[in-house]
């Protein structure tokens, strides 16, 4: 390392200066300060009838401390920036200020000393020297920013040497301070923050020089340049910002250089970062250098943030292309109409460009469209970016579909150059995929919320976190929600009233976003569905069926038992388990649906979910006519899925279908479906509930069991005619569980009762050898109870220990006097 020269105390005690040789650098500790008007200087250091100037010197204090430090913490060399550099010698002035990033971020320690805060006991305590802290001028210079950034591990001092702690635990009062991300604090690579966003950190910070306001950004923008004291504050930063561009750009950038044109970009909303997404994009677009073409398709559900992660992406990162185009990918018209822009942007900067000067841009388009690959594609126009915007209808091969589009047609042919290509379908396959996915931190959705509705404060609502939540991390619900809110005096739970009860009419009267090309959840959506619907109707009928089950942990098994109904596109997804894979793989290519592995890993095969969001859309929308049929038929599904005990894992298997009973539940209490002659599915549905009772929850279980025995009954009730004894069967299975269930809970009492009716029952039916009485004589006796004969006794009983419940009383007194009279 040229002109690098160390400090070390000696044995003795002495400080020397020792230069490394063979270029191996030994650990050392590095010092940050501010200058003070009696500072020592090489000149003071370097012979020893000068060493008592340099320890008379003011600053012979932090040299000293610096010492002690680096010796306490192991280090025997260090590096002081006012008398390790000759600042007599212009060439090794320029060296190290070239080179000073680099001599800090290598350094094992930094110790910045504080000079104007002090620890002391008289001095106030922590509050008082976390003040001075704030206010301290170390802030301030801009020669410490690179100080605080490029170390690995920095260490805080106060005046007297006390140490005040280490950056990370002082980080959220720095970020304060600063404004610098915690991020950058915690040593993320400078290349994740655009050379905007660096110079950012510098604006507030003063240089003693005017010229050093730009010198001293040397290291932190990633650049070397020449030193020309003299030559003024404004000249500096214009050669500064040339260094950068042609680092970035390459030597020739102004040849090919064209600005980017904001008017052709979608209006951006206010940007929520997500970091990973974008440290990903850029190490697929830029981490390997521009040696060959780098390419990344943004796909993810519409309304998930592709679009906005795009353009994040082109304002962190644009000074490292020459130009940056985007077009709009919709379609073939719109694709033409975005190359004529480019072709007009190129002439406005470079208007002798021979292949477009001479080109009518009104005429063909396809010459228009070839002419612009052609400059694209020349040798040295290696450093451009082009995004295409909404890549949704991909042509695939095979098709004979026109309205589809064949990107590759636009594609410039040279191996250079950078592509962004954003699309909800995961067929796209010209670049590395990243999948764009929810949001998943709740901070990042209340940012979102609090920017659009432009609420402050509402990080701790509980109303609105319990928002964010239901919005499911999907930013155009957010954006939408917060649109809506800005302009109401609605709260935050009163939103969500709304969003259950009339989401299609909420989200109709919502403010339209003109940072989303299509506005709305709704009709963002129903354009992914009719191009679904045109490739396969099954998966357009499996995405309006779901709406009648749980937005989660939907399985071919789950539907299988909807293969007796009319619906020809259901009997197709009913056929086998490839069909159903063929019809939910395309809801899952578009974003609309997505696998669900760890729900189907316990029991049976994987499961598939849709997002809350996109649920409800397919309620308010796709089923904005209630479809009894469907309905019926997903209760069909879910009842015939339920498994007896003696299978093999029911437990789980019955867990797994819960949440769709829970559905289906909701639906019957509501009186939404017409469930005549399905008693046997709330049978089944009443089943599940008692055996998944889990007895510490058992009052709320036995509520919900009850209920659906309840409905159950209320449909067997006109069934019981004398004439047909076969009819009572289903009452009696009722019964029959009832007692099971009061087991259970600890009503042996009741259960006797209800296993003694049934018992009479099937009795009567069956005849006394039939297996169902051989199980209740096994449970009576159990019990220590001697099976009973029926008689009007114990029909009254029933009559009276029947749950308090009218329909059951009434059901429960019609069937204990028919048996009881036989």
């Amino acid at each position: 390392m040229a002109f690098f020269r160390l400090l070390q105390r000696t044995p003795d005690g002495d400080i020397v200066f020792r230069e490394p040789t063979s270029g191996r650098v030994p650990a050392y500790a590095i010092l940050s300060h501010t200058w003070g008007k009696d500072e020592v200087i090489l000149q003071d250091m370097e012979a020893n009838a000068g060493m008592d100037k340099a320890v008379s010197k003011a600053g012979w204090r932090k040299i000293q401390f610096c010492a002690d430090q680096a010796a306490a913490d192991g280090l025997h060399y260090f590096w002081i920036d006012t008398c390790c550099i000759d600042k007599r010698n212009a060439v090794e002035l320029g060296a190290a200020i070239n080179s000073m990033f680099r001599w800090y971020q290598n350094a094992s320690r930094c110790y910045v000393y504080l000079s104007d805060v002090s620890k002391s006991e008289g001095a106030g305590g922590e509050k008082a020297w976390k003040e001075a802290f704030r206010t301290s001028r170390w802030f301030t210079r801009g020669w410490t920013l690179q100080e605080l950034i490029a170390p690995r591990l920095v260490e805080f001092f106060s005046s007297e040497g006390e140490r005040l702690g280490h950056k990370l635990v002082l980080e959220p009062e720095i970020h304060e301070i600063t404004g610098i991300p915690e991020k950058a604090l915690r040593g993320d690579a400078l290349s994740n923050f655009s050379i905007e966003e660096r110079r950012s950190w510098a604006e507030r910070r003063n240089t003693t020089i005017e010229e050093d306001g730009a010198y001293c950004l040397i290291g932190i923008c990633g650049v070397s340049m020449v030193l020309n004291y003299g030559e003024g504050r404004n000249h500096a930063f214009s050669r500064l910002e040339k260094e950068i561009h042609s680092m970035y750009k390459g030597v020739d950038f102004e040849q090919f250089a064209v600005q980017l044109n904001l008017a052709s970009l979608p209006e951006a909303a206010r940007f929520v970062a997500r970091e990973e997404e974008l440290a990903k994009m850029h190490d697929l677009l830029d981490g390997h250098g521009h040696s060959s073409r780098s390419a990344v398709v943004l796909h993810g559900l519409g309304g998930i943030g592709k679009t906005q992660l795009a353009i994040e992406y082109i304002r962190r990162h644009k000074e490292k292309h020459t130009a940056i185009f985007w077009l709009n990918a919709n379609d073939e018209d719109s694709l033409r109409l975005s190359f004529r822009n480019i072709a007009q942007q190129v002439l406005k900067y470079h208007p002798s460009t021979g292949m477009l000067s001479d080109l009518d841009l009104e005429g063909d388009p396809d010459r228009v469209v070839d002419a612009v690959k052609t400059w694209l594609d020349l040798r040295n126009n290696t450093r451009w970016l082009m995004v295409f915007d909404n890549y949704d209808n991909p042509r695939t091969p095979g098709s004979s579909d026109r309205s589809t589009v064949d990107i590759r047609r636009y594609l410039p042919e040279s191996d250079h150059g950078s592509i962004i290509i954003t699309t909800r379908s995961a067929r796209v396959s010209q670049g590395q995929h990243l999948h764009v996915q929810k949001l998943t931190g709740l901070e990042d959705g209340l940012k979102i919320l609090a920017n659009m509705s432009r609420r402050e404060g509402i990080e701790k609502d509980p109303d609105a976190r319990a928002l964010v939540s239901q919005l499911d991390g999907l930013p155009l619900a957010l954006s939408t929600a917060g649109a809506y809110l800005e302009h109401v005096t609605t709260g935050f739970a009163e939103y969500v009233r709304l969003y259950e009860a009339s989401w299609l009419k909420l989200q109709r009267t919502s403010p339209t976003l003109n940072s989303y090309e299509d506005r709305s959840l709704y009709t963002t959506w129903q354009v992914t569905f009719d191009r679904i619907r045109e490739q396969n109707a099954a998966s357009a009928q499996l995405l309006k069926l779901w709406a009648y089950f749980d937005k989660q942990d939907m399985w071919f098994g789950l539907l299988r038992h909807a293969c007796y109904t009319d619906d020809e596109w259901i009997q197709k997804l009913t056929e086998d388990e490839l069909s159903f894979n063929e019809a939910v793989r395309l809801l899952c290519e578009y974003g609309l649906a997505h696998p669900e592995p760890s729900l189907g890993q316990r029991f049976g095969s994987e499961g598939y979910g849709v997002h809350s969001c996109v649920h409800s859309w397919a309620i308010s929308v796709l089923n904005s006519e209630w479809d009894n049929g469907l309905a019926r038929l997903a209760l069909t599904c879910v009842a015939s899925e339920v498994p007896s005990t003696d299978v093999d894992k029911w437990w789980l298997l019955q867990q797994r279908l819960l949440q769709h009973v829970a559905r289906h539940e909701q639906f019957t209490m509501n009186g939404n479906v017409d469930v005549e002659g399905m008693e046997w599915a709330l049978h089944s549905l009443g089943d599940l509930y008692t055996d998944q009772g889990r007895l510490a929850e058992a009052e709320a279980m036995l509520a919900e069991a009850e209920a659906m025995y309840n409905r159950a009954l209320q449909g067997y009730e006109e069934a019981l005619r004398p004439e047909l004894l076969s009819s009572y069967l289903p009452a009696l299975n009722t019964m029959f569980s009832f007692g099971d269930l009061y087991v259970r809970t600890g009503r042996e009492d009741i259960a006797k009762i209800m296993y003694s009716r049934a018992l009479a029952g099937y009795t009567a039916v069956q005849g006394p050898s039939s297996e169902w009485c051989k199980q209740l004589e096994d449970r009576l006796q159990a019990l220590q109870v001697a099976s009973i004969e029926p008689n009007e006794d114990q029909a009254e009983s029933i009559e009276m220990e029947a749950p308090k419940s009218r329909s059951l009383k009434r059901v429960f007194r019609k069937l204990g006097r028919r048996l009881g009279a036989g």
